[in-house]
């Protein structure tokens, strides 16, 4: 009953490609509706996912995206959660659909994104945590990452070696994927000359800031049904949660470790770190558990932070993840792949967009329509990450 089906999946390549987000998006929007069969003028809603830098971002995302496409009376939402975007977008695209709303919603994201790192915009705003972080902790986007790295090192043991073994095997997975902006397989030696960014992290450890777009258009399970689609590919699960005090790890920007009213031991499941309730909420109303992923898309800011996703995501216990990359158990053809699509370390960040392309990497492989990078029999994918401020987002699919 809490099935929606996803009858289309589309993306504008990623790159630098020096044009608008809404160029990126009317591509993906195409692209997702061709695959879907269906003319622009029948989709009954638009979600677009938008990112915000700077203040009044001129651009009210899902407007912005219905107006390239051509005025047609849709109803239309915008949703700006940071990476979580896209997944909020799906979230409320579903949402619209199990409550009648709508038959068919076009769901969008897209980005063009600075050269370098993420930066603050200008300005004094104390009550922003994002602001804080980069102004008063100094901490660029890298430099948490090699905190995290650091951590991990710290506190289970892993190796330098361990994190390039990461990078390799999800350039290793780009090189088979068109749309992915870098598309060459790379080599344990080659991420170890790369220059350092934040030790112990070197340039191939962190991912790249893009300009791409990714679309979907997802559907009631009648409308699929009247198009002719038995067995179509269906999101079962999205979760959005927040996290709970305490947070006995920190995270930036949220730098806050206990509640202003107190932390009591709170109700069950309060102990859980915020990144593994992502999943887990995902996997309850899915009626699924970690076992039984075909594959998985996580949101690997860095190769450390990867190996902190296969443990959130329950695909081994803490301090495992650097074990499961040395088996190649997270590989293409391994247990249970990881970034089949080559994840961030091949496609780079494209904020709102990013989280609406994991989900079109699941409707591929669970159509068995992933060329050289299908995963056999793929039949329940989960798709994971986070945003600032206390967005989660992780998205399950199946057939």
């Amino acid at each position: 009953m809490t099935d929606v089906a996803v009858l289309g999946a589309g993306m504008h390549p990623w790159g630098k490609w020096g044009r608008s987000f809404v160029e990126y998006g009317r591509v993906a929007a195409r692209a997702a509706l061709a695959d879907a069969g269906l003319e622009w003028r029948s989709v009954q809603s638009v979600v677009g996912a938008g990112t915000v830098r700077g203040g009044y971002p001129g651009h009210v995302a899902g407007a912005a995206f219905a107006r390239a496409l051509g005025w047609q009376g849709a109803r239309v939402a915008s949703v700006y959660a940071a990476c979580a975007s896209g997944a909020q977008a799906v979230a409320t695209a579903r949402a619209q659909i199990l409550a009648g709303q709508a038959d068919t919603v076009l769901v969008v994201g897209a980005d063009a994104a600075p050269k370098g790192f993420f930066a603050p915009a200008g300005g004094d705003r104390p009550d922003d945590p994002d602001w804080l972080r980069f102004r008063l902790l100094g901490a660029t986007n890298p430099a948490y990452f090699g905190l995290y790295a650091r951590r991990r090192m710290a506190v289970y043991g892993d190796t330098a070696e361990d994190f390039a073994r990461v990078k390799v095997k999800n350039a290793a997975a780009g090189a088979l994927n068109p749309l992915a902006r870098y598309r060459k397989a790379v080599t344990a030696g080659e991420v170890a000359a790369s220059p350092v960014v934040a030790d112990p992290l070197r340039l191939l450890d962190v991912c790249a800031t893009s300009d791409g777009g990714a679309a979907l258009v997802l559907g009631s399970m009648a409308c699929a049904r009247a198009r002719g689609l038995a067995d179509p590919v269906r999101i079962r699960a999205v979760s959005t949660v927040t996290p709970r005090y305490p947070r006995t790890v920190l995270d930036l920007p949220d730098i806050a470790t206990d509640s202003g009213c107190g932390a009591g031991p709170g109700p069950a499941g309060a102990a859980v770190p915020f990144r593994a309730s992502i999943a887990r909420a995902a996997y309850e109303e899915a009626g699924i558990g970690p076992e039984d992923l075909s594959l998985a898309e996580v949101y690997d800011l860095s190769t450390a932070l990867e190996l902190d996703w296969y443990e959130d995501i329950g695909l081994c216990g803490p301090g495992e993840g650097a074990a499961l990359v040395r088996k190649g158990a997270t590989a293409l053809g391994g247990r249970v792949p990881v970034n089949a699509s080559g994840g961030l370390a091949s496609f780079g960040e494209a904020v709102p967009a990013q989280a609406i392309a994991q989900v079109c990497e699941l409707t591929w492989q669970l159509r068995g329509a992933a060329g050289a990078r299908q995963v056999p029999g793929a039949r329940v994918g989960a798709a994971v990450n986070q945003g600032l401020f206390g967005h989660g987002a992780a998205v399950v699919a199946v057939r």
